[in-house]
């Protein structure tokens, strides 16, 4: 049977100021992206979504991005590469801590926003990013964009690797996506969007913002928690791929709690 993880971005709020409904985003869900404080995300947030996420089954993932609360983590920074690993660091070991508290652990690592579109070719922030990650746990899943530098990079020093495509954003024919305030770069309609994740899903290929098709493999698909609607739009998208016969499940199995691999921080 074909399967695939849907994932969202949560914990996306900051003290009193909420983006988005995570509870409800977390019954539609296989993994969560928690923002760990750095674009979005404060310690309170941080332990709710995971404690939610967790005694949901939903499988924890620390979306680490730039110190840029002020920008979201849209803005790209030009930033050292040991303080960006650094940075990388102390954010999965705060969410893993707090995750750890709930029963799991975090399951995989995410950059998010300008992080992610920047080390799809930026090789020095992918390998600081790489890094980081090895350096924690040289067992924990890289989730990117198929073919992007931190992908190749992780599967060098050999990380697992997590091919991740997007419900709700419009690609170039490149494979990038299309640069947000650009038209066309995120996709509203709910039918439209379902279609879309279905074809990529079981066929493997979506169409680009110049009406071409693209090949795309994903192992996860994304559908991001602050596109209007959002709660609605993975419904949507989860009731049409399971209407398809495609099985959603997380990319990662369960696993126990316990001590970290050999070789990662403890």
């Amino acid at each position: 049977m074909t399967r695939i993880d849907l994932n969202a971005d949560l914990g996306e709020g900051f003290g009193r100021w909420t983006l988005a409904d995570d509870e409800a985003l977390l019954g539609l869900v296989t993994s969560a992206n928690v923002a760990c404080g750095f674009h979005a995300g404060d310690p309170t947030t941080m332990r709710t979504v995971t404690r939610d996420a967790v005694a949901r089954g939903v499988r924890v993932g620390a979306h680490v991005s730039y110190r840029d609360l002020a920008g979201f983590g849209r803005r790209f920074m030009e930033v050292d590469p040991v303080e960006l690993a650094d940075d990388v660091l102390y954010q999965l070991a705060a969410l893993d801590g707090l995750a750890r508290l709930a029963g799991d652990r975090v399951r995989y690592v995410k950059p998010h926003g300008a992080l992610y579109n920047a080390i799809v070719h930026h090789e020095t922030q992918a390998r600081a990013v790489v890094d980081a990650v090895r350096a924690y746990d040289p067992a924990l899943p890289v989730v990117g964009l198929p073919g992007s530098a931190v992908l190749r990079l992780a599967e060098a020093v050999g990380l697992p690797t997590v091919r991740e495509a997007f419900a709700d954003r419009g690609y170039l024919p490149t494979g990038a996506l299309v640069p947000r305030g650009r038209p066309g770069a995120v996709v509203h309609d709910r039918e439209q969007v379902a279609r879309r994740v279905v074809e990529l899903v079981t066929v493997g290929t979506v169409v680009a913002a110049d009406g071409s098709t693209l090949r795309v493999e994903a192992d996860s698909v994304c559908v991001h928690s602050d596109t209007p609607g959002a709660v609605e739009l993975l419904g949507a998208v989860r009731a049409a791929l399971e209407g398809a016969g495609v099985e959603v499940r997380p990319f990662v199995d369960a696993g126990p709690a316990g001590r970290p691999p050999e070789g990662a921080v403890p």
